[in-house]
């Protein structure tokens, strides 16, 4: 339970319902109207982050998920990707919110049998097959396999669309510049050991300008975001604030719970042991991306489209559709949340077209945030609660910090130019597995959200805190921040006053946790996907 400065908050539990009752706090599944149309190029999360693989220290690791809830039994054709699109992985390392160095991911998808698919003699008659197999799949033996997909990276200097032309594809070590995708998970009768066939598919690449070589995976993974998301949706149909403690997941445990609170559990969790995406991983080398800036990268993935496309009243398995014109962007992301909790509903979808550097037309949705308000107007003053509870620190330079700028004198770059992106500083070295706490920075793991974002950083309860003012509040950073381990540890970090975010402290959770060793400590880190059977 948590305590404002005059009033002890009688009903806990009915704030923290009032701050979820407003919000989505999905990652970017279908977060705007304009994307729910395109499932194959909504992006669905973003990771960056220095590669804690033992051996691959020197490394930053990108992952950008696309296709959410992609249901294990997704059959008969499951979750190819985007032929006619571009998926992108913008890197910025100069400050100016532009990119430096694009990586351009495009598929092929192509049938059997030189594009006539694997077809049987039924009577007189060689008829096609309707799946995407014709038999068992194994490593190096595809024969009964009647769709491939493959995928080129290519890497671009400069400006996406200008630099093309100087541009150059990567190359798998040892020759070829195709690389190829698993096919999905589709079950352990088609594909018995999906761990060692997925993995074969992990290739080492050649970086265009860079000394070291560099890995790449593109495949279907299961979803490591955990949320509540179905009684989020159902007018938060939970009291979202840490009850009692769970042993398994001690890192939630809070020093003061509240009795009537959520109690963490995987039962809660509506993604992570239910759907997959498909990840596109990349290992880059830092040296490779740091440039001539100060060491701090920012970063954001996304896909785009051909400008016109005319659907084909004699659709093909090569095309149901034309296209032609210009690349126009349709998905963007970078830190988790932004889109669906701070961008107002009339702007999603232009969110999701502008670049980094247009995001000044949108900054009042950081500086001056409705959602707080929103709470405020619902619950302030109702049933013992203080009549304020939203923070009053206009601008909202505690959210400037966290989504715009970053923080000063740690993962901000040297030239700053308000813009929304994953801004990760390359010196903090990276945190073993093991070590790694779901809370990230604010719970002394510099290595963590938002200090770029790992697949196991419960982005969830960290935006719940941040938004409803925790920034405000002294956080346990001063000895990591000033490398002096006799320094007071509580600091205040200066972005606002703690009188103005009186509900700041509060343990705001969904109850769905996440243990860092549920997962890889390996690339692509991500676990393998959920088979569609048995199920």
């Amino acid at each position: 339970m948590f305590m404002n400065k005059k009033t002890k908050l009688a009903s806990a539990g009915a704030v923290i319902a009032a701050v979820c009752a407003t919000t989505a706090w999905s990652s970017s599944h279908r977060e705007a109207p304009g994307i729910t149309a395109m499932p194959k190029v909504d992006a669905t999360d973003f990771y960056m982050f220095r590669s804690y693989e033992t051996g691959k220290e020197d490394t930053v690791t990108f992952i950008a998920n696309y296709q959410p809830l992609q249901a294990p039994y997704g059959g008969p054709n499951y979750f190819t990707m985007d032929s006619d699109a571009v998926y992108e992985i913008h890197v910025d390392n100069d400050g100016d919110a532009m990119e430096d160095i694009t990586f351009q991911f495009q598929f092929k998808n192509t049938l059997a049998n030189e594009g006539k698919g694997i077809a049987l003699a039924v009577g007189d008659q060689m008829v096609a097959i309707p799946l995407r197999q014709a038999g068992m799949i194994a490593m190096g033996d595809t024969a009964a396999q009647n769709e491939f997909e493959s995928y080129t990276v290519r890497k671009i200097d400069g400006d996406r669309r200008s630099g093309f032309a100087s541009s150059s594809l990567l190359s798998k070590t040892g020759g070829g510049t195709t690389f190829n995708k698993p096919i999905d998970n589709i079950g352990n009768k088609t594909i018995a050991d999906y761990d060692a066939y997925a993995d074969s598919f992990i290739s080492e690449t050649t970086i265009p300008g860079c000394e070291a070589p560099g890995r790449v995976f593109v495949g279907q993974r299961e979803e490591a975001f955990a949320v509540n998301l179905g009684e989020v949706f159902d007018l938060v149909n939970l009291v979202p604030i840490q009850g009692a403690d769970n042993a398994t997941y001690p890192q939630y445990n809070a020093a003061d719970p509240f009795g009537p609170g959520i109690v963490q559990d995987r039962e809660n969790d509506d993604l992570i042991g239910e759907f997959n995406v498909t990840s596109l991983a990349i290992e880059v080398p830092i040296s490779c991306l740091t440039g001539e800036g100060n060491g701090v990268i920012g970063a954001w993935t996304t896909a785009s489209l051909p400008q016109a496309r005319l659907l084909d009243p004699s659709p093909t398995y090569e095309g149901t559709d034309q296209n032609g014109g210009a690349y126009v962007q349709v998905a963007r992301l970078s830190a988790p949340l932004v889109n669906e909790v701070v961008i107002g509903l009339p702007d999603k979808d232009l969110f999701n077209a502008a670049e980094p550097t247009q995001d000044g037309a949108l900054a009042a949705y950081v500086t001056n945030p409705t959602l707080p308000e929103l709470v405020e107007l619902l619950f302030g003053g109702v049933a013992g609660l203080p009549a304020e509870l939203a923070p009053n620190n206009f601008p909202r330079n505690d959210l400037v910090a966290a989504f715009l700028t970053g923080f000063e004198g740690f993962n901000q770059q040297a030239t700053v130019t308000g813009s929304e992106m994953m801004r990760l500083n390359t010196a903090v070295p990276p945190t073993p597995l093991a070590d790694q706490h779901v809370f990230g920075l604010v719970a002394e793991d510099l290595a963590g959200f938002p200090n770029g974002r790992r697949p196991a950083d419960d982005t969830v309860d960290i935006a719940l805190r941040v938004v409803m003012g925790r920034l405000c509040h002294d956080v346990p950073l001063g000895q990591e921040l000033s490398g002096d381990e006799t320094a007071e540890d509580n600091v205040n970090l200066g972005l606002c006053d703690p009188e103005d975010a009186p509900v700041g402290t509060g343990a705001f959770t969904d109850g769905a946790p996440i243990l860092p060793t549920e997962l890889r400590a390996s690339f692509p880190y991500l676990n393998t996907p959920l088979a569609g059977s048995p199920n």
